[in-house]
């Protein structure tokens, strides 16, 4: 068997909240319980598994590969939803998108401060 990321495990001051979030922005299935988790699963089978933690939250960057229009679908809600985005992993570029590797990304906060990318081409592409 090759070796594949399977999930890791998110850290969230309220996990339904940042699991819904992140499940309706992407438009991906609602999250599923399982244990003291709650699972938001990738079209690719590996999951981000949602878990409630006493104090603060220590940031973490979560990078998602997005289709043309999955981006356009993303963005349009990012819009709507008047959440701030980036076109770098600093936030020195506001209301802007990258074009990298001839593809088109940027980057958002979720409710945590957890520094999320969403991109159309891999890095290095």
């Amino acid at each position: 068997m090759s070796i594949q990321l399977n999930h890791t495990i998110v850290a969230a001051r309220d996990k339904h909240a940042s699991a819904n979030f992140l499940a309706e922005l992407l438009d991906l299935p609602a999250p599923k319980p399982f244990g003291p988790f709650l699972v938001v699963e990738t079209a690719n089978e590996v999951s981000l598994d949602f878990m409630d933690v006493d104090g603060d939250v220590t940031s973490q960057h979560y990078a998602f590969l997005v289709g043309e229009d999955e981006f356009d679908a993303i963005f349009e809600r990012i819009q709507r939803w008047h959440l701030h985005y980036w076109a770098d992993p600093g936030h020195t570029r506001p209301n802007e998108i990258n074009t990298n590797d001839g593809g088109r990304g940027l980057y958002f906060n979720d409710p945590n401060g957890h520094n999320m990318e969403i991109i159309t081409r891999p890095y290095g592409g």
